[in-house]
């Protein structure tokens, strides 16, 4: 028995090492200056199954007894539910899945590592069926965005679920053996009314009462920890998107951080983050409206409080191309100084963005837990993981974040620190281009005295304009060749 182990798992062993030789040699494509394989190529090689529709959000490589989960726009799988990192994100370029190089290297060799057990030779001694553990609810929340309304169910395990009707006042969607008290989640959104969790038996039921009509539905279920994310879209809204050819940016949100009994960092002779940022936040605006011509939402146009989840559902029912947040920065070493521009991602840069993420997420504490919420809901990188609206806009974010920081740097003649990605739960929301900015340090007494400085803060408006209108011009120009693209 143990030399037919033995043999098994070398034979598995041997066809997955040969077939990662096989999808090394697979030719390369460029993305954006990276080499990239094309998944299909891969699944053929591997001669397993694979689930990319071209419009989805994750793609699934199924391979023996294995399961493979990538994510558009990151750099991370989930092989067998447990997360391995790549060097770049995962990409799909016209409908076409791509993955990076790494991918062959570091997730097909570890397709081998756990061969599946063969076929006992003589049937096992008898024994009492253990009953299947029982799935319950972990939690259940919903978010709005502009195209569509996101309902996630969170559970302790995968749930089976099955999709009842879809009609034009509500959807019905049966979560097979979930266990969970009944609930009610309130949206009003003018798309979805409410989400009812009811009970059925042994069984939930899931119903989703619309305000306007049908939307359609697509569910995908997440691993890590398990859920089933349900988007229901608004299709007249995304045609009338696609109609609106070559303006790429008529609406910003502009989010000033902090505020009210959230005073942010304080610099040594006492210059408050809140009252710096809302002040250049405001100064901003008024440039952007004058010079650029477009509609400028603030999150808060005053000195008090917003929590950090509702200023990207503000931009999101504002339906804003663009969510810019401005803050200020601070650092134990006295002496720091500069600019610098981030993007969301769940995993930070270096320790020092970890560290800046972190001390913009403390914020959360000082929030009101909503009622029937657990404390839980402040795991702020837990949220990150599951918004995956974000993901989609990951690239236009790193060029927004760059495109700022370099006007930043040019016209203020201070120090680059760099464009950086790390996990802010204020950007976690976002469906649309989002991005922090850190315009320098109240912690450095010399940056301290300048941010006081009237003349200064017009100067950081002025560039901050600057970098927005390069990015609108850009934008532009790339919107109206996709519109020629189409006529054609």
């Amino acid at each position: 028995m143990e030399r037919f182990r033995l043999a098994t798992g070398l034979l598995v062993a041997f066809v997955l090492i040969a077939a990662g030789a096989a999808v090394g040699g697979l030719p390369t494509v460029n993305y954006d200056g990276l080499s990239y394989v094309e998944l299909t190529k891969v699944a053929e090689s591997l001669q397993s199954q694979l689930d990319a529709p071209a419009e989805g959000q994750q793609a699934r490589l199924r391979t023996g007894s294995h399961v493979i989960t990538l994510t558009r726009n990151w750099a991370r799988v989930l092989l067998d539910g447990t997360p391995v990192s790549l060097d770049n994100p995962v990409r799909v370029r016209k409908g076409v899945w791509l993955v990076p190089e790494s991918f062959v290297e570091q997730v097909v060799p570890k397709l081998a590592a756990a061969p599946p057990s063969p076929p006992a030779a003589s049937p096992a001694p008898a024994v009492s069926p253990r009953p299947p553990a029982a799935v319950s609810l972990e939690e259940l929340r919903t978010r709005s965005y502009p195209s569509f309304t996101r309902i996630v169910i969170e559970t302790t395990a995968p749930v089976v679920y099955k999709v009842e009707s879809t009609g034009p006042k509500e959807a019905r969607v049966r979560l097979v053996g979930l266990a969970g008290e009944a609930q009610v989640e309130s949206i009003d959104d003018g798309l979805v009314d409410d989400a009812r969790l009811e009970r059925a038996g042994a069984d939930a039921l899931l119903r989703v009462v619309f305000e306007g009509g049908a939307a359609e539905l697509r569910v995908t279920t997440l691993a890590d920890p398990p859920r089933l994310v349900l988007d229901f879209n608004r299709p007249q809204e995304v045609a009338a998107r696609e109609r609106q050819a070559c303006t790429s940016l008529r609406t910003l949100v502009l989010d000033a951080g902090h505020g009210g009994h959230d005073s942010g960092a304080v610099g040594p002779a006492g210059l408050m983050e809140k009252e710096l940022v809302l002040d250049v936040t405001k100064r901003v605006s008024r440039l952007l409206e004058e010079k650029l011509g477009v509609k400028v939402l603030l999150s808060r146009d005053g000195d008090h409080f917003v929590p950090l989840r509702d200023r990207t559902s503000y931009a999101n029912r504002e339906r804003a191309d663009l969510f810019v947040s401005i803050h200020a920065n601070a650092h134990r070493v006295v002496a720091s100084e500069g600019v610098e521009t981030y993007f969301l991602s769940s995993e930070a840069t270096d320790n020092a963005s970890r560290q800046v993420a972190a001390l913009e997420n403390s914020v959360v504490q000082l929030e009101k837990p909503s009622a029937g919420r657990a404390a839980s809901r402040t795991d702020v990188l837990k949220t990150i993981l599951w918004e995956l609206a974000q993901s989609e806009f990951q690239w236009e974010s790193s060029r927004l974040a760059e495109t700022v920081l370099d006007s930043m740097t040019q016209a203020l003649k201070i120090p680059n620190r760099g464009v950086k990605q790390a996990g802010f739960y204020v950007l976690g929301g976002a469906a649309m281009p989002a991005i922090l900015i850190e315009i320098g340090f109240v912690s450095n007494p010399k940056e301290e005295r300048r941010l006081k400085e009237t003349r200064y803060r017009d100067e950081i408006a002025r560039a901050i304009l600057a970098g927005l209108s390069e990015y609108k011009r850009a934008s532009n120009l790339k919107a109206c060749t996709s519109a020629a693209d189409r006529s054609r």
